[in-house]
Formats: C-alpha cells, sequence, structure tokens
C-alpha cells in the first residue's frame, strides 16, 4: 500500500527529528553547564515548530513529509539565534559581576545592552539564511510543487525562531541569570570555554603570523574541490525506499489473454521464490477507457520487499537476472512513485525515453531496435525496450462517395450503421432481481464472420429500402500496425531505458555520444531525448541563475550592515569555504549531485555566512572602541569563538540523523541536503575562525 510506505516515512521523519533535538540539548549544556541558559535557548524549538505548523495550514499545506523534512533541517538551527543572545547577555553578566559593587550595572540594563549588541547581526544573518533558501520557489514543474513546502516550513521556523531571540529570550535571561552566586561561580566561562579557547589562541597566534600562506592553502584546497566536482556525476531526484517494486511484463501484442496469464504466473512463481518477496498481486491488460490503456499482452505486478542484509540495488539486481529466464516479455522493474515520476515527466514509465520521429512506423521500430542493440552494453543502463509494434489483420471498410450521393446519404450515415451492425449499440437494460445488463443490438454472430458474409450486409437507405454494403464501400482484409504513437502529430516510438548503479547525466551522455556516432539516421527521421535527466538540466541551470542572485541580495544585505564593501567581501569568503566542504563530503559518499544537493549547496551559503557576521561584526566593535592590531584579532576571535562553535555543532549535529539515514523512507531528498549543509558546515566554521582574521589583518593593515 502507498498508505505504508507514507506512514514509515513519517515515523521516521519524526523520529529524525526528536533525535536532532536531543543533539542540539547535548550540546548546549556541554558548552553552557547551566541548565537555566540551555531551557531559554531550547524553548525557541516548540515555538517555532508551532509557528512553522500554522502557517501551513493557513497556507492550506498538510503536514507530510517534505514539511516535516525542512523542520527536521531547520531544528539546530532554530536555537543559533537564541544561543547567540544568550551567550553575549551570560558573557555580560559575568563580566558585570566582577567589577566593583559601586560600578555593577542593574541586572535589566545589562541584558538590554547585550542583547543589543548583536541584534542587528542575528537580524541580518537571518535574513541571509532565508534569501538562500528564495531559489527553492524558482523551481517549477513537478520537483517545485514537491520542495516548496519544505521551504516554506524551513524559512518559516527559522524566522519565528528569529522573533522568540529578539523577544523572548532577553526577558527570559532577566528573570533567570540573575542569581549572583551562579555568575560568580562562572566568571571565567565553563571548562569547556577555557580549554577551547586555549587550543583556539594558540593556533589563531600561529595563523595570524603567516596570513598569507594560510590564504594561499585556502584558495588552493578550493581549486581542488572545484576540480573534484567535476567528476561529481549528476542526477534528477534521489532514489525514494518505497519497499515496494512495479513490475512491467509486456508480451508481444496480440497475445491472447490466456497466454499473457501463463507469463504473469510465470512471473510471479518466480519472484515468490525470493526469500524477500511474501506477496505479489497482478493486473493484466487495463480498459480502454482508462487513462492509461493497455492489451492484454501487458502485465504489472505489485511486489512488496522485505530487506534485511542486502542493498536495494543489489535486491534489483537479482530480480532482473532471475526475471531474464522469462521467454517472449520485456520486463521492466520500477517503484510506484518513480513510476509515477517518470510517466509525468516524459509520458514513459522508465528513467530514460529516446524517442524517434520519423513518417513511416516500419522504419522507426527498425531505428527503435538498432538503438537498443547499441545501448546495451553501456555500463549502468537496464530494462532497456522498444515500443512493441507487429502487423495485425485488421478490416478496412472504404465508403464509396459517389455511390452513397447517388442513394442520398452521407459517409457518417454508412459508418453509423456499420458501426451499431458490428459494434452494437445499447438498445435498454435488462433486470434480473437486483442485477441488470445492458441489452446490446448487433448483427449475429454468423454476419460477423467472414469477409463475404460482411459484404452481404444490408444496409437501410433514406427512401425506405436497402442494399448490401459492398454496393456502397470496399471491404477488405489489411494488415496494419498494432499502436501507432503520435506526439505534436509525428509519429514516434520510444525506446525505454532504466538506469541502476550509476549516475543518470552520465549514462544520457554516453547514450546521446553511441546514438550520435554509430545509429544512421535517414532523412525526415530525428532523435529526442526525455526523462528525469531533461527536468534536472533545466531544474538545475534555473537554480544556477537564482542562486547567483541569492548571492547578490547576500552582498547588498551585508553591505547595509557593514556600510563598507571590503567587510561584506570578507564575510563572503565563507562562501567558498562553505563549498570545500560540500564537494568533499559529496564525493566521499554518494558522488551524485541531485537537485536536493544543489539545494543543500544554495542553503549553505546562508548558513555559512552567520558566523563571518559575527566575528568580522565584533571586529569592527572593537575597532571603534580603539583596539588594532593582533590584540583586536585575538580578542573579537576569543569573544565570538562560543557562539559559533555552539551554532555550527547545534545546526551540524541536529542533521546526522537525516545525513545518516538517507536509506529510510521519508528521509531520501532531505538526506542530500543534509549532507550538503553538514560538510559544508564542518569546513566553513573551522576555517572562518582562522581564514577570517589572515584577510581581515590584511584589510585593516590596508586602511
Amino acid at each position: 500500500r502507498q498508505a505504508d510506505f507514507i506512514e514509515t516515512s513519517i515515523d521516521n521523519l519524526n523520529r529524525t527529528l526528536m533525535e536532532g533535538a536531543f543533539f542540539v540539548v547535548i550540546v548546549l549544556f556541554i558548552f553552557l553547564m547551566n541548565w537555566r541558559t540551555t531551557t531559554i535557548s531550547l524553548l525557541a524549538i516548540p515555538i517555532s515548530l508551532l509557528a512553522s505548523v500554522i502557517v501551513l495550514k493557513l497556507l492550506g499545506y498538510t503536514i507530510n513529509t517534505m514539511s516535516l523534512g525542512g523542520m527536521a533541517i531547520a531544528v539546530g538551527a532554530l536555537v543559533d539565534d537564541a544561543i547567540i543572545d544568550v551567550e553575549n547577555v551570560y558573557k555580560r553578566l559575568r563580566e558585570n559581576i566582577r567589577k566593583p559593587i559601586t560600578e555593577r550595572l542593574p541586572v535589566l540594563t545589562v541584558v538590554r545592552e547585550a542583547s543589543v549588541e548583536i541584534r542587528s547581526s542575528i537580524i541580518i544573518a537571518t535574513l541571509i539564511i532565508i534569501v538562500s533558501f528564495v531559489p527553492l520557489f524558482f523551481l517549477s514543474g513537478m520537483e517545485g510543487r514537491l520542495l516548496q513546502p519544505l521551504g516554506i516550513a524551513f524559512i518559516t521556523s527559522v524566522l519565528t525562531s528569529l522573533v522568540v531571540a529578539i523577544t523572548v529570550t532577553p526577558v527570559l535571561c532577566s528573570y533567570l541569570l540573575k542569581n549572583e552566586k551562579t555568575l560568580s561561580r562562572r566568571v571565567d566561562g565553563t571548562k569547556v570555554e577555557r580549554w577551547l579557547k586555549k587550543i583556539y589562541s594558540g593556533t589563531l597566534t600561529v595563523a595570524l603570523r603567516f596570513p598569507k600562506i594560510i590564504i594561499v592553502l585556502t584558495i588552493g584546497a578550493f581549486a581542488f574541490s572545484l576540480f573534484l566536482l567535476t567528476g561529481l556525476g549528476r542526477s534528477f531526484l534521489p532514489e525514494f525506499n518505497e519497499g515496494s517494486m512495479v513490475i512491467s511484463a509486456v508480451g508481444v501484442p496480440g497475445m491472447s489473454l490466456e497466454e499473457s496469464n501463463k507469463t504473469g504466473k510465470l512471473v510471479e512463481e518466480l519472484l515468490l521464490e525470493m526469500p524477500e518477496v511474501d506477496v505479489v498481486s497482478r493486473r493484466t491488460g487495463r480498459a480502454e477507457l482508462d487513462e492509461h490503456a493497455q492489451g492484454v499482452n501487458a502485465a504489472e505486478i505489485d511486489v512488496p520487499f522485505t530487506l534485511t542484509d542486502k542493498s536495494k540495488e543489489v535486491f534489483f539486481e537479482e530480480v532482473r537476472t532471475k526475471l531474464s529466464m522469462v521467454p517472449g516479455a520485456n520486463i521492466t522493474l520500477g517503484q510506484p512513485i518513480a513510476h509515477r515520476i517518470d510517466h509525468m515527466l516524459s509520458g514513459t514509465r522508465a528513467n530514460i525515453a529516446i524517442k524517434v520521429f520519423g513518417p513511416d512506423l516500419q522504419r522507426l521500430f527498425e531505428i527503435g531496435k538498432n538503438i537498443e542493440t547499441s545501448i546495451n552494453s553501456v555500463q549502468g543502463i537496464a530494462d532497456v525496450a522498444v515500443d512493441q509494434q507487429i502487423e495485425v489483420p485488421q478490416l478496412r471498410i472504404t465508403p464509396n462517395r459517389q455511390l452513397l450521393s447517388a442513394y442520398g446519404m452521407t459517409v457518417n450515415d454508412l459508418m453509423t450503421q456499420v458501426d451499431i451492425a458490428f459494434a452494437g449499440e445499447k438498445a435498454g437494460e435488462i433486470y434480473e432481481g437486483q442485477k441488470y445488463f445492458d441489452l446490446i443490438v448487433r448483427f449475429s454472430p454468423e454476419s460477423r464472420s467472414s469477409i463475404s458474409s460482411i459484404e452481404s450486409a444490408l444496409i437501410s437507405l433514406p427512401n425506405g429500402g436497402q442494399t448490401h454494403l459492398n454496393q456502397l464501400a470496399t471491404v477488405a482484409s489489411v494488415s496494419s500496425p498494432n499502436n501507432i504513437s503520435r506526439e505534436d502529430v509525428q509519429r514516434k516510438i520510444v525506446v525505454a531505458a532504466n538506469v541502476q548503479g550509476r549516475d543518470l547525466r552520465s549514462v544520457v551522455n554516453e547514450v546521446q555520444e553511441i546514438i550520435d556516432n554509430s545509429v544512421a539516421m535517414p532523412e525526415g527521421y530525428r532523435v529526442e531525448y526525455g526523462g528525469q535527466f531533461e527536468s534536472e538540466e533545466k531544474a538545475s541551470q534555473l537554480l544556477l541563475i537564482t542562486a547567483i542572485l541569492a548571492i547578490l541580495i547576500i552582498f547588498l544585505l551585508l553591505y547595509f550592515e557593514f556600510q563598507n564593501a571590503r567587510l561584506a567581501f570578507i564575510v563572503l569568503i565563507n562562501l567558498p569555504m562553505a563549498l570545500i566542504g560540500g564537494i568533499l563530503i559529496v564525493y566521499f559518499t554518494s558522488g551524485i549531485i541531485s537537485i536536493a544537493a544543489t539545494i543543500g549547496f544554495i542553503s549553505l551559503f546562508g548558513i555559512a555566512t552567520r558566523n563571518g557576521i559575527l566575528l568580522v561584526s565584533r571586529y569592527e566593535d572593537l575597532r571603534r572602541e580603539g583596539k588594532r592590531g593582533l590584540e583586536l584579532l585575538r580578542t573579537g576571535a576569543l569573544d565570538r569563538l562560543n557562539p559559533i562553535l555552539m551554532t555550527a555543532f547545534t545546526t551540524g549535529l541536529a542533521l546526522i540523523p537525516l545525513a545518516m539515514k538517507g536509506g529510510e523512507a521519508g528521509n531520501e531528498i532531505q538526506s542530500p541536503m543534509a549532507i550538503v549543509i553538514l560538510g559544508g558546515l564542518f569546513t566553513a566554521t573551522l576555517l572562518n575562525l582562522v581564514v577570517i582574521p589572515c584577510v581581515y589583518q590584511l584589510v585593516v593593515r590596508k586602511d
């Protein structure tokens, strides 16, 4: 059941959300070692998630895997603004308690001044994070409808967390953090804070001695990551783990229902021999009025499966191998949701649809078979199949317009009588108890059994007389294709294929190269490619354009904050530093960039700039206070070390459950995003603490 997949997905995401929140609690308590500060910071999570749910409801969205995924990605970031506020307030209160009693300020004054000190930074940082998610809303088509609830949930949660940080958090700090004994015990910070500052102080001192070397090494790492990027595969959406398989078994056109049923039973028996399969269900053929009508030669088998000691890819390959012994049938494997996505994108239930257009059906079929033979050897390609096409006997009735005109009849008059005579017409209903049956009127079987009997059929004339059909039309038995497919009024044949164990883009590129070099296209014939890769290409181009616009808006926001283009560019250095980790982690995990991973990279731009804003804004505050040189760089960096590491750890560790459980139902799309953000956040945070001081040192020296 599709409901099973949905329920499992939601359960998995709920568990992931709770696990992420648990990591946040642990990080906060380790760094702050105070249950009051931890509680104040954590309150942002339930308030923000509740607000997100309310907004989604108002916008007409349901709580589904995508909206829950947005909340799961945001859960670590929800406490960031509150952490920065609480940490700064707590630090200023400790500094205040060190002063002589006569010089101490009231708690409320300290809280207000500490909150105002970092308010501008957290507002700009949060706006930048929101801007970095905006490109997601430019996606159109199926991917846009799929991912936009995720973006709405994320943005709403983060925006609400900002409101909580600048309103609720200071109020709670003024009530819960005024215990002088507690402040006195922690006047020099927690043990973790002192230990981290000791390690970082030495590292920063070495880095500031050789700033140019540090910058060159960072540029080299960025260049190397771009080199690795060129070798990464590309795909549209990650594969879903639906726990169910759809197998299409298509026999020769014209196959009888009895023979098709035998083929279907053989497939069922082979599947039930596998320990992962307990039950199967099959449909053979589809009604003519069905949206996806199929002949009785086509069967669809639904196969729920349970995997314990092997991956889905290995299991699918075993199924393909086992079903290869089924004679006279094209076997195609897929999953229910994936099948529907493929069908929406290309009209074919396969990852790749190679469409050949031309005037002659026989020639199209020959070209299709040639393509099938040529691409079968491509590594990673599977389930290659050409539209089945054969000549089937048909009865052709060609009206004689001159004779019809002489009798005062039209072609429509004649064909209406022929249709009633041979196809039948509903004349009424017969009731037997509570059951009823349509009463169909048509010629007897003897009158439809041969061409001579059909030719002798009597046709009513307008004058009340009758004449034989062969007096008004020519009746002949001919052979014609069983099926004629058209697109944009042109005849076509489709070669469908799936991709297994390799990224979609590289397979398509190799297929295109083979067809261009080895398959001759006569004049008037052409090839088009459709499927997931086409949507991936369009979506990637759109995301690239919108990402550039987002970076421009981020720069303008930074310029608005610092009123200095150089300082804005210093903060933007976090973007390439984040890309280093994002690219490296993709390279060493899946090796494939999907649309979900691309959105992760764009989102990373906003998340990574937060730490740069915190550091540079503190440097500017210290410059205004008169500090210069190494004293400014060391003091500013050590002041912001705790909030930078805390926000990075809470955001990063909260993403670990999503990143580690990409194979679970419901996590498939969010996991690549989480992996990219996790890797990028790691390098951006570490390099931010070393590279930004070095760059700032050179800029200040020039000033």
